[in-house]
């Protein structure tokens, strides 16, 4: 793979959702992490400001129904992880391409995890018929993101 890749987030229906840049610092068989840094201010419904200069280290299993992103503020200090409950990605050509299945887990340093968007999921199961085998992908995914979160595993062993 490219060191610069693209990172797509679809919708179910295969619709893009959102795009940017990363560069490969690590690639394996199963996980490839990214890091890529915010060019402009956001602001974000969840995370509030994120300042110009953010990075943000991107954690993508292929064989897991979720990633993970650790945001770092300008000066390097930790400032939260941001988990997407999805399709595992695929990994072609300098793409990265996962399907967003709505529900998010929001970690700040020092507080108990959030789950975000459930009721966004729940909408959009019914929309896109999502079949008994998601559902429970995602129930698992869930599960398991809250279990390594509480007992700091790896990717959130970060102080």
């Amino acid at each position: 793979m490219n060191k610069i890749a693209t990172i797509r987030a679809l919708k179910y229906d295969g619709e893009v959702r959102r795009t940017w840049k990363a560069e490969l610092l690590e690639g394996t068989a199963s996980l490839s992490t990214f890091v890529g840094k915010f060019e402009d201010a956001v602001v974000h419904p969840d995370l509030g400001l994120i300042e110009k200069g953010t990075l943000s280290y991107e954690y993508f299993w292929t064989d897991r129904w979720y990633n993970v992103f650790r945001f770092h503020e300008p000066d390097g200090s930790l400032r939260n992880w941001y988990c997407n409950i999805g399709k595992p990605p695929v990994i072609e050509e300098g793409v990265v391409s996962y399907v967003d299945l709505d529900i998010d887990v929001l970690v700040w340093p020092g507080d108990d995890p959030i789950v975000l968007d459930e009721d966004e999921f729940i909408i959009n199961a019914a929309r896109y018929a999502y079949s008994a085998d998601v559902l429970l992908e995602v129930e698992n995914a869930k599960r398991e993101l809250l279990k390594r979160v509480a007992s700091r595993e790896f990717p959130f062993d970060f102080n």
